[in-house]
C-alpha cells in the first residue's frame, strides 16, 4: 500500500517549493509549517544532502471536521508535503496519503473526511504536475 502521491517535474527547486505553495492554497490548505531538512541537517550534523522541504499543509475546514469527529486526531495533523531534489535534478512532489494514515483510527466518519482530503491533495499535486511535464505519478492507496 502506498502511503503517498507524487509526481516528478522538471522545474528547479525553489520553483517548485513555490508552485506546491500555490497549487496548495488553491485548493484549500495553508501551510503551517516549512522545514528546512537540508539546512536542518547541514547546522546539526554538518551533513550534506539535496535539497528536501516538508511543507505542513492545513485545510482549516477539514481539521476541524476531524478534530470533531475525532479529538485526538491532532496528534496526526498537518498534511505533509515532500519536495526534494532527486539525483537527477528533478524534482519530486509526494503528499502523504491521509487515507493510509487514517487507517490506525477506526472511524468511518473519519475515513470519509481522509477521503475528501486525500482528493484534494492530489489535485494540488496533479496542478503542479500539468504545469511541467510530469512523470511517475504514484497512485494513493485505494484508487
Amino acid at each position: 500500500m502506498s502511503y503517498t502521491y507524487g509526481k516528478t517535474v522538471d522545474m528547479p527547486f525553489a520553483a517548485a517549493v513555490s508552485a506546491v505553495g500555490e497549487a496548495l492554497g488553491r485548493h484549500g490548505f495553508g501551510i503551517l509549517s516549512d522545514i528546512d531538512v537540508q539546512g536542518t541537517l547541514r547546522k546539526k550534523l554538518g551533513a550534506e544532502m539535496r535539497p528536501y522541504r516538508i511543507l505542513g499543509a492545513c485545510n482549516p475546514n477539514m481539521a476541524r471536521s476531524a478534530i470533531e469527529t475525532e479529538p485526538l486526531i491532532g496528534a496526526m495533523l498537518p498534511c505533509n508535503v515532500v519536495v526534494r531534489e532527486r539525483e537527477d535534478g528533478r524534482v519530486e512532489i509526494a503528499a502523504v496519503d491521509p487515507v493510509a494514515s487514517m487507517q490506525a483510527v477506526a472511524n468511518p466518519d473519519l475515513a470519509e473526511i481522509a477521503r475528501d482530503v486525500r482528493r484534494m491533495l492530489c489535485d494540488a499535486v496533479d496542478e503542479v504536475g500539468s504545469r511541467t511535464g510530469e512523470t511517475g505519478t504514484t497512485s494513493p492507496a485505494g484508487d
